[in-house]
């Protein structure tokens, strides 16, 4: 499982690219993806200094992405917030878990470990865009 704020910075970046270039606020944002605003500012200034947004202040400002949704997969974000995820570690916390000397759930987890980072490499800003617009989409409905 993703730790909150990866899971908040894709939520993000998911939402921004469904704007189409257009600078969205903080505010609306929060709103929208139902973040607590003032961690939401927090994650957008990271996303900032990591390259992934771009922010402008004043009248007409606000987010934008700094790339292409479909450029940005989630293994990136997971790795630019330093996500736990990302880390080569035992499952059950054992400092000595390796293949040489495996933990109970050693096999498992590096099974699972490898499918999740490759359904993450493969998987972008793009896809959660698409999914933001079909959930807005169904809601407009309801």
């Amino acid at each position: 499982m993703l730790g909150q704020a990866t899971g908040y910075a894709a939520t993000t970046l998911g939402y921004v690219a469904t704007a189409g270039g257009a600078p969205l606020l903080v505010k609306e944002i929060a709103e929208a993806c139902d973040i607590p605003a003032p961690y939401l500012a927090k994650i957008v200034n990271t996303l900032r200094r990591v390259g992934l947004v771009e922010t402008r202040r004043g009248v007409g400002g606000g987010v934008t992405l700094a790339r292409r949704p479909q450029d940005i997969s989630l293994l990136a974000i997971a790795e630019l917030l330093g996500d736990p995820i990302c880390q080569k570690r035992c499952m059950l916390g054992v400092a000595e878990c390796s293949d040489e000397r495996s933990c109970p759930a050693h096999k498992f987890w590096v099974h699972h470990r490898e499918a999740t980072i490759a359904f993450m490499r493969k998987t972008t800003v793009a896809d959660i865009a698409a999914f933001e617009t079909r959930r807005r989409s169904r809601a407009l409905k309801a």
